[in-house]
């Protein structure tokens, strides 16, 4: 497991020009995974002004969560937690505020885990993800690969067959409120068949749907008191109305969207350049780009929400095609991120105090 910051190598990086300034306005840093390149980005700005994009390689980096001290995110065959081990005012040699390192790592096998969410159970914090291949929600299990939480109603059997292909999780709190899923399919990869417009949302406690008819839905969040959902296929960032399942476009997004954070007034939308095959061929996406003479981008773009208007973006040039996830990390000006391999690990040595008596 090796880092870089890749900031630092010039080319693979384009930012808007006042990218790093909305950061400081903000007081924010962000998190990005992408499961196609294995790796988890934290990216800051240093006191110069520049950004820095430090990284880590983690296979098939999938699911993001943190709240700016804890980060959980997904492998190909485990969950991580990650903690800062830096105390308020401390500093490493770099300039980072936090350094998270590796505390727990959950094995759950090649499940394709996407969102997570952190939720309480018996009075103690834990994380819910969703458990794509076997289309339910589940949490960590302390003597088996995972714990089934909830599963979408028109699913007839717990089974590893990816058949609506489940992938997103609006918490509300610690409650999982909403998932978004490709298809209603209740058959083995079914959800391929209906990607352009077989998409739903659907809500946890009643288990009803409350919209239909998206094109690969992803990242639904609860913002601002409105559901928020990505209506990838098309390309779009939009609001859904759970009374009515009317979805209203906010923004367009030059990409194949994927991972929603908030901050203020701003969404922050993760873009793709969709892999040219059946899982992303013919959808309406593909013509939009088309119409506006564009292609399709990998990075990030800030919203707007009141305006729609793209007011920051920043992009990746080469080497990663694909993102999954976005997390804002709020009040971190630039974090860092030990590996699983190396000096920095078998020097991670921290003692936690003992209580006075």
């Amino acid at each position: 497991m090796t880092s870089q910051d890749k900031a630092d190598k010039g080319s693979i990086l384009l930012l808007s020009q006042s990218f790093t300034r909305w950061l400081e306005s903000t007081g924010c840093s962000l998190g990005l995974t992408t499961y196609q390149a294995g790796r988890l980005f934290l990216v800051g700005r240093r006191p110069d002004g520049s950004v820095r994009a430090h990284e880590r390689m983690v296979e098939q980096c999938q699911g993001l969560w943190t709240d700016g001290q804890s980060i959980w995110t997904s492998s190909m065959h485990a969950l991580w937690r990650f903690e800062n081990e830096l105390a308020p005012g401390e500093t490493t040699p770099t300039g980072a505020d936090r350094r998270f390192v590796p505390r727990e790592g959950r094995i759950t096998g090649r499940i394709d885990c996407h969102d997570i969410g952190m939720t309480e159970i018996d009075g103690r914090r834990t994380p819910v993800f969703v458990n794509t291949l076997f289309n339910c929600l589940a949490t960590p299990s302390e003597t088996h690969s995972f714990k089934p939480y909830w599963m979408p109603p028109f699913i007839s059997a717990l089974t590893p067959e990816d058949r609506c292909h489940l992938n997103g999780l609006a918490m509300d709190g610690t409650r999982p409120a909403y998932v978004s899923a490709v298809s209603r399919s209740d058959v083995l990869d079914g959800w391929r068949e209906r990607r352009r417009d077989g998409g739903v949302i659907i809500d946890v406690a009643s288990g009803e749907i409350v919209a239909r008819g998206l094109s690969m839905p992803h990242s639904p969040r609860l913002y601002d008191g409105k559901l928020w959902v990505l209506n990838s296929g098309e390309g779009e960032l939009g609001v859904i109305d759970p009374n009515t399942g009317a979805f209203t476009a906010v923004a367009f997004c030059p990409g194949y969207a994927r991972g929603l954070a908030f901050i203020g007034r701003y969404a922050v939308v993760g873009l793709s350049r969709p892999r040219r095959n059946h899982t992303f061929e013919g959808l309406a996406l593909d013509q939009r780009l088309a119409d506006k003479d564009a292609a399709a981008r990998c990075g990030l773009i800030i919203v707007d929400i009141d305006s729609g208007q793209t007011v920051e973006w920043l992009r990746f040039e080469h080497t990663i095609d694909e993102l999954y996830d976005v997390a804002v990390l709020p009040g971190v000006t630039q974090a860092e991120a030990v590996g699983f391999v190396g000096d920095d690990i078998q020097r991670a040595i921290r003692v936690e105090p003992t209580p006075a008596n």
